[in-house]
């Protein structure tokens, strides 16, 4: 392929990078959004491989057929309940492939190094800065590599999802940037001595797990968006290592837009990024405060779903809460008969989502979608929040910490100060559990408490499927 040809692909391929990410940004284009970014990454990736021309064609085509089998088939097995887990996963493949393309490059350097030189001097290249990159590289995606695994494993279940700490944690992890800062600089300077190098890969490594295994549960979904944010840098690196135009650019849309939504997740919880890194929150302590009480401390009211059901087919105006809940169970297909029903009977429904229910931005809505609820039902948490107070009854379904009052005046609470929906402020709340059991902060939510609330337990799917039952019936 002539040089132009590929420099017009790799143009081609980055436009519909930032038309994709783009049009990602909005529920009712996300799906054009991911094919045109796939359709930009498959053009990218030929005219990567007719321009190196490095190994056999066949292998390159074994290559794309398992890596493609890979992802589809993981696609269509896996939930969107555990789509954050799949996440962390690519992360963690895509931080590992950036380290060992650096890698490969490095030795490539040793094994030729006059040829190479050569080579980098036609390009008006620097040794040392290459060198930089490579290390860089070599770094973040390391880290990504080990601690999208430790961030897979405390969403999956397969590692606690306390926070694990231990004194003087932070100064070791000093240590440990200090001496990869060091391995790094004797990297550049003295190349051909590997210790340095395998140094490099082994501190990486052992950072990417220590910087994750501190942060609790509730936090994963930032720590993955930040690894995502990671992935993308140490592809840009790359890419910079090997003079390829499409890798930078996506590379960078990646990191730039994962920090972007990072940034946004930490908002939604009124949270500094700091903080999550670095506060161990959800940690379990031995306190006796008020927050600090059990399932048992809190009186609830149970109701039964046919009175609930009863109670909103009275009423003017519902508004529906979802969370976690109901992506475990499920329940999105059921919800839009339920409000369906409603709507029949004369009740204005809308739904109240916020910025991190479920387990990443984006999740309540990519559910309710799926399930055809019109767009125009949606809020954001600012858009509707002032409605609550006026509304006949907020119905929170799976909805934990996003709810909780405690957020807005109790400054013991881990999660004070964290924006939340006033779902306590409607006439009458129902809430629809499986049991008592805390949220991802890992602390009993007093709404459950509250006069105007009651709780409907059990599965939230049959739950809402006998609303809708006890509705055609009457």
């Amino acid at each position: 392929m002539k040089p132009n040809l590929i420099l017009i692909s790799y143009i081609i391929s980055s436009i519909l990078f930032i038309i994709g990410i783009k049009r990602l940004g909005k529920v009712q284009t996300a799906r054009q959004g991911n094919f045109l970014s796939a359709l930009g990454m498959f053009i990218a990736i030929l005219a990567t491989l007719f321009k190196m021309q490095i190994i056999p064609m066949n292998w390159v085509l074994l290559g794309i057929v398992i890596g493609a089998l890979i992802g589809a088939i993981s696609a269509f097995k896996v939930a969107m309940t555990s789509m954050p887990e799949m996440v962390a996963i690519f992360n963690g493949f895509g931080g590992g492939a950036s380290a060992l393309v650096a890698s490969a490059e490095f030795f490539k350097f040793l094994n030729g190094k006059e040829n190479y030189l050569k080579q980098l001097s036609e390009h008006n290249g620097n040794i040392q800065i290459t060198l930089i990159t490579i290390v860089l590289s070599i770094i973040i995606g390391s880290l990504t590599f080990t601690g999208s695994f430790i961030a897979w494993g405390k969403l999956q279940g397969k590692i606690s999802g306390q926070p694990i700490t231990y004194p003087g944690q932070n100064i070791i992890n000093g240590i440990i940037l200090f001496a990869i800062m060091i391995a790094a600089y004797f990297f550049v300077t003295n190349p051909e001595d590997l210790t340095s190098f395998y140094s490099i890969l082994i501190i990486g490594l052992l950072l990417g797990i220590l910087s994750v295994i501190p942060i609790g549960g509730a936090d994963m979904p930032v720590v993955i968006s930040l690894l995502n944010s990671y992935s993308g840098i140490a592809a840009a690196a790359t890419g910079f290592v090997l003079g390829n135009q499409a890798l930078i650019v996506s590379g960078s849309l990646v990191g730039a837009s994962g920090i972007f939504l990072t940034n946004m997740m930490c908002k939604g919880m009124n949270r500094s990024l700091a903080n999550v890194l670095f506060s161990a929150f959800g940690k379990t302590t031995n306190s006796t405060n008020e927050q600090s009480k059990t399932a048992g401390g809190i009186t609830v009211k149970e109701m039964s779903a046919d009175n609930a059901a009863y109670t909103m087919q009275a009423a003017e105006s519902v508004i529906i809460v979802p969370g976690y809940g109901m992506a475990v169970a499920q329940a999105q297909h059921e919800v839009r008969k339920l409000s369906d029903e409603l709507e029949k009977e004369g009740v204005v429904v809308k739904f109240a989502v916020h910025p991190v229910a479920g387990r990443m931005p984006g999740h309540m809505n990519v559910l309710l979608a799926e399930a055809n609820i019109s767009y125009d039902k949606l809020f954001d948490m600012d858009e509707i929040n002032d409605e609550f107070e006026s509304a006949d009854v907020a119905l929170v379904i799976g909805a934990n910490d996003v709810v909780n009052p405690a957020a807005r005046h109790d400054k013991n609470s881990p999660i004070y100060g964290m924006p939340i929906l006033n779902v306590d402020k409607a006439k009458t709340t129902f809430v629809l559990k499986r049991s008592m059991n805390p949220g991802f902060a890992g602390i009993e939510n007093e709404l459950f408490g509250y006069e105007n609330n009651y709780m409907i337990f059990g599965d939230a799917k049959a739950s809402v499927s006998q609303f809708v039952e006890t509705l055609k019936e009457e």
